[in-house]
């Protein structure tokens, strides 16, 4: 077998994810730019075979566990032993940093998908036959857009809000010089976490919700972001002194016809806890189910 050796992530990469990845080819160049620059303190490398016809993102997660981000080989090179070696030399990265896990699995917040989409079974039937185990199960939902929801209860959910003094807003742009965005991140960093809060300061679009202060000074309580993962909506969250007032519907839905007018006729709604609310919401489907995958590292 040839070398695996540390590579750039380029035009090259970009087209052999397109080419293996068959369900989601659109994206696939989006997904390697955005695995080329995770946060700042995250150790991670590429690697590929000398003519590019496999490669593999990997990287350490915060709990010191190692990542397969993403695994690609072109469908002309299959069957030559390239994804064996493409896990090993990935293994081996690792260790060297001190991973005592290996993962097919997202490392959030920068991840690609939340572990092997069941369709890609060639890449799953690799992971079991290198001795991972399934240790979880996630799944995403999909969302019709533009978005599908009751226009009464959209506009009884508005009215509900401005009675408790509460104002809707989409926070500006990278850069603003206000400090918009980087309110609502400090925001979702102090109620959930910093992954998020990353994913809030890298999305395309991010709305919130607050009470109080004319010039979106007051109280937060709710946000919601899409474009962090390319293409999908999410993070989202309601701070518990909102709840029951329907912030989280109208931030979702805010964020969906966004999305649909930025030309996009469906969206991923990553990593789903509560199905329910996203069904009843905005009709969401599951539809994309993933298989999460560990081994230790002897």
């Amino acid at each position: 077998m040839t070398d695996i050796l540390p590579v750039e992530a380029d035009g090259a990469l970009e087209r052999l994810a397109a080419a293996a990845l068959w369900a989601d080819a659109d994206d696939a160049a989006l997904v390697v730019r955005r695995l080329a620059d995770p946060p700042g303190e995250r150790a991670w490398t590429v690697l590929a075979t000398p003519d590019r016809d496999g490669a593999v993102f990997t990287s350490i997660g915060a709990d010191g566990a190692g990542h397969i981000d993403l695994i690609a080989v072109d469908p002309a090179a299959r069957g030559r032993g390239i994804g064996r070696a493409l896990v090993g030399a990935a293994e081996e990265w690792m260790r060297a940093r001190g991973a005592a896990e290996a993962r097919f699995a997202g490392n959030p917040p920068c991840y690609a998908w939340p572990g092997i989409d069941v369709r890609y079974t060639p890449a799953a039937c690799l992971a079991e036959s290198l001795g991972y185990e399934r240790y979880r199960v996630a799944w995403n939902m999909t969302a019709d857009l533009p978005a599908r929801y009751d226009e009464a209860e959209h506009e009884a959910d508005l009215a509900r809000l401005a009675a408790a003094g509460v104002t809707v807003a989409a926070a500006p742009a990278h850069g603003d010089p206000a400090g918009e965005r980087a309110q609502v991140a400090a925001f979702v960093r102090e109620q959930w976490n910093d992954k998020w809060a990353w994913e809030a300061e890298q999305a395309t679009g991010l709305h919130y919700a607050f009470r109080d202060g004319a010039a979106r000074d007051g109280e937060i309580l709710g946000f919601a972001a899409w474009g962090a993962r390319p293409l999908w909506f999410g993070p989202m969250g309601t701070a518990e002194a909102a709840r029951g007032l329907g912030v989280g519907r109208v931030l979702l839905r805010r964020c969906l016809d966004e999305q649909a007018a930025a030309g996009q006729t469906s969206a991923q709604i990553g990593w789903v806890g509560p199905l329910r609310f996203y069904s009843r919401a905005v009709g969401a489907r599951a539809e994309r189910v993933f298989w999460l995958y560990r081994r230790a590292l002897g």
